[in-house]
């Protein structure tokens, strides 16, 4: 059985073809540029390397039909035939409260999907070019949706809600989503099977240019960090993170920016970006942290505060915690990521061991012995999950 996932953004389209018979990748790699000058498909060779293909790619259904063309190219090509595709599985992001759940993508289903448009503007109507794009490409071919919020859906009412006037969440569906689900699913999930466990109290946290922390109890998201956007909680590459409303709307007089100009600000030219000056991307800040810039070493302080008074609030919510996770760019690579933020929580009953803590994008436990709190590093496989989930429906 073999599974194309597909996570189609407004300009580029990342993919992985699973042998799920044993569970392994066959082919990946991503276009990026979609629309743009430049254009191109960069893809993984067998031996690790890579490669690029320029093309001009107007659009996603060219897009998708140049992945399909290469994974059957005599050159680089991983099957003989595109019949080898038994289903399609795609990273969607926003299902409102209308999906708690994976779902084989039907014309009612997608019409359900598009009332959400709204709520991710950037991110729904590119997930929906991919579905139409295999829709032409392979009619035939099941195609599974795998959304971003749907595990964070069981989230209790007080702790999905805010405290603004209720009919706008009846109106408007104005309320805490959470996105990264597929990540936190898979990482808590995992984490588990690694340490032989049942589900407990687990605090998950997916650390990248976007990042946002789940607290999880029995295996079901009770509480996280990012809201009716992406734009909410930790501070990230690009975003805020948690600001003050008053002092959004005090800028905005004072900058005279209307919503677009205030969403810009906020979500592109703030976080490590809006501190630090230079640069978004944490490795650019960890080097200039070690040359000794002020700006770099106050970004880095606010950015690791922020993920470490997250994980103790969720340890106060789920009343204990008995494992804390980093997974994502940043918290499976950055170690001192990991220890800044563990760092004075041993009131918790969290001691890091700094030698087990010199890993970088493997599984392991990086608490001591002694620690009442297991601290583990768990790299997220989301096109795992989605694979996975896409078996399992079309095994039903």
């Amino acid at each position: 059985m073999k599974v194309l996932v597909l996570n189609c953004g407004s300009s580029s389209i990342k993919y992985k073809l699973f042998d799920m018979d044993h569970k392994e990748v066959i082919a990946q790699g991503g276009i990026e540029k979609i629309g743009l000058k430049g254009s191109f498909l960069k893809l993984t060779l067998p031996d690790g390397g890579k490669k690029i293909l320029e093309k001009d790619i107007p659009e996603h259904t060219v897009g998708v039909e140049f992945i399909l063309n290469t994974l059957i190219s005599p050159e680089y090509g991983a099957i003989k035939s595109l019949d080898e595709i038994n289903a399609v599985g795609h990273r969607m992001v926003h299902g409102g409260e209308k999906f708690s759940e994976s779902v084989l993508l039907t014309q009612e289903v997608l019409d359900a999907f598009t009332a959400c448009n709204d709520l991710a503007p950037l991110h729904n109507p590119a997930n929906l070019k991919g579905v139409n794009a295999i829709s032409a490409i392979l009619p035939d071919v099941p195609q599974i949706g795998v959304f971003d919020t749907a595990f964070h859906q069981t989230m209790p009412d007080y702790a999905y809600l805010y405290a603004v006037p209720y009919e706008l969440y009846k109106k408007y569906g104005v309320r805490r989503y959470g996105f990264h689900g597929t990540s936190h699913r898979y990482v808590s999930k995992r984490v588990c099977e690694f340490l032989g466990v049942q589900p407990e109290r687990i605090i998950t946290c997916h650390i990248g240019n976007g990042g946002s922390i789940s607290a999880i109890k029995d295996g079901k998201c009770m509480d996280t960090s990012m809201g009716l956007t992406p734009l909410e909680g930790l501070m990230m590459g690009t975003r805020s993170g948690d600001i003050d409303a008053g002092a959004v709307t005090f800028i905005m007089e004072k900058e005279g920016l209307d919503a677009n100009g205030v969403s810009n600000l906020l979500n592109k030219k703030s976080g490590v970006m809006g501190i630090f000056g230079e640069s978004s991307d944490m490795r650019d800040l960890e080097n200039a942290v070690a040359a000794g810039n002020p700006r770099a070493i106050l970004a880095e302080k606010m950015y690791f505060y922020r993920i470490k008074k997250y994980v103790g609030a969720y340890a106060a919510a789920l009343g204990g915690v008995d494992i804390i996770v980093f997974t994502g760019g940043v918290g499976e690579n950055q170690c001192n990521c990991r220890s800044e933020v563990c760092e004075g929580l041993e009131f918790m009953g969290v001691k890091v061991d700094l030698e087990k803590n010199k890993v970088r994008g493997e599984e392991a436990v990086i608490s001591t012995d002694d620690s009442k709190v297991k601290v583990v590093v768990i790299p997220t496989d989301e096109e795992l999950m989605i694979a996975s989930d896409t078996m399992a429906i079309l095994n039903k």
